[in-house]
């Protein structure tokens, strides 16, 4: 599907520029997409392994991912000074991680969407404010000093970047040894989403909490979580029926 995309861009351009006459991706249907089943922890299995992850090095790095419902690459970009502000209990994401062939780099998100602000819950306030405390005491042991506008929330001992491969595997790798849900890391994110929509926050709200271009994406994604009972429209309706014969 999405080669299908690319390629109808890219012969549509051509067309408008002349250098084809037509474009021949428009006479072929994109390919049916099955929707993947997305993989989501239930309330036992949240508190279940939490509880097992808690002395474990990915505690609060899996905290965070399920209180702002953050993409990995997201979390591993957070800047200690610039972008988390615990006083305000707020997390800014202006960047992500990523890894390339070339290596790692930090880029900007796709749609002015991606970059926002996402209120953090007082537990998870509390447990950054110990993570950082240990991170600033961490720092003065190996003799990094002070942290500085570059200092990462989640980063390697030494200060660089961790991977967004590398997080990834340490997630399965805890799966397996502490038997929790064999889900990936990237399930974190759909359970937060899944929590939002059954709290009753509306689809605009969860949309740009999650960063997503539109709240299109969002339903694509989670619309079958969506409550299907439409009573709350009949009563609605109900109650502006009966405002119209009071007049």
């Amino acid at each position: 599907g999405h080669a299908h995309r690319v390629l109808h861009r890219a012969l549509e351009r051509a067309v408008k520029t002349e250098i084809l006459s037509r474009n021949v991706v428009a006479a072929v249907s994109p390919p049916k997409v099955e929707a993947a089943e997305i993989e989501i922890l239930d309330t036992e299995q949240i508190t279940d392994s939490l509880q097992k992850l808690e002395r474990h090095a990915l505690y609060v790095i899996s905290v965070t991912a399920l209180a702002t419902g953050m993409r990995r690459g997201e979390i591993l970009a957070l800047r200690l000074l610039v972008d988390v502000d615990l006083e305000g209990a707020t997390v800014r994401v202006e960047r992500s991680l990523e890894e390339t062939q070339a290596g790692l780099r930090f880029k900007a998100p796709k749609t002015a969407h991606g970059r926002r602000t996402i209120s953090l819950p007082p537990r998870a306030v509390t447990i950054l404010r110990e993570h950082r405390r240990k991170l600033l005491e961490m720092r003065l042991a190996l003799g990094l000093g002070k942290p500085d506008a570059t200092t990462l929330l989640f980063g390697q001992p030494d200060g660089t970047p961790m991977r967004p491969n590398q997080l990834s595997w340490l997630w399965r790798s805890a799966c397996k040894s502490l038997k929790l849900p064999r889900v990936s890391f990237h399930a974190l994110r759909h359970t937060h989403a899944s929590a939002l929509i059954a709290a009753g926050l509306d689809v605009v709200a969860i949309s740009r909490r999650l960063g997503h271009a539109n709240p299109t994406v969002t339903l694509n994604i989670y619309g079958h979580l969506f409550k299907k009972d439409d009573s709350a429209a009949a009563n609605a309706i109900e109650e502006a029926l009966r405002t119209r014969r009071k007049r």
